[in-house]
């Protein structure tokens, strides 16, 4: 009897750990839902050996990899002047300065995007489900957007400083 008893435990336990792993797997494995538009598809398309010549190594893993820079290392979470925030990649006029703020968080944030400049897929990695922002014209990973920034949009676009260039008005 007791012999059974352990064998419907161990039953129980590995099934837990099977439903458990394969749940989880969706946050491990990147998660990220194919954009509505497709690589090839966008205006500007590269190789990935054609990225890597013309952005940084860490440009590059944020754009093309999804990466994400350390919080406070870009001089660009600092940078108030007036001008137009561009995507690193290709260039897109992607946010101006004057919806730029200083959230706190370490990165440059603004409370709306030039219309038309970003895409956007559901990010499922972390263990929580986020909204991730691209440039519309190359693809490339620029951060994520949260419900919790200024008026009058309510948004915070939490961008990597190094996805995007300033240009001076």
């Amino acid at each position: 009897m007791y012999y059974g008893i352990m064998e419907k435990r161990y039953f129980l336990k590995a099934g837990a750990v099977i439903v458990g792993a394969a749940w989880l797997s969706r946050y491990f494995t990147g998660g990220q839902e194919v954009m509505a538009v497709s690589k090839d598809q966008f205006e500007v398309t590269k190789t990935e050996e054609e990225w890597r010549t013309i952005l940084t190594p860490e440009q590059y893993n944020v754009l093309r990899k999804h990466g994400t820079e350390r919080p406070r290392t870009s001089p660009l979470d600092k940078q108030y002047g007036n001008g137009t925030y561009v995507c690193a990649g290709c260039d897109l006029p992607l946010f101006t300065s004057t919806t730029k703020f200083d959230s706190g968080t370490g990165w440059p944030s603004f409370y709306a995007p030039i219309e038309g400049a970003i895409a956007t897929t559901t990010d499922k990695s972390f263990f929580m489900t986020r909204v991730e922002v691209h440039c519309s014209r190359c693809g490339g990973h620029l951060g994520h957007v949260f419900n919790d920034g200024p008026k009058p949009t309510g948004q915070r676009y939490c961008m990597n400083g190094v996805s995007l260039k300033f240009v001076e008005a």
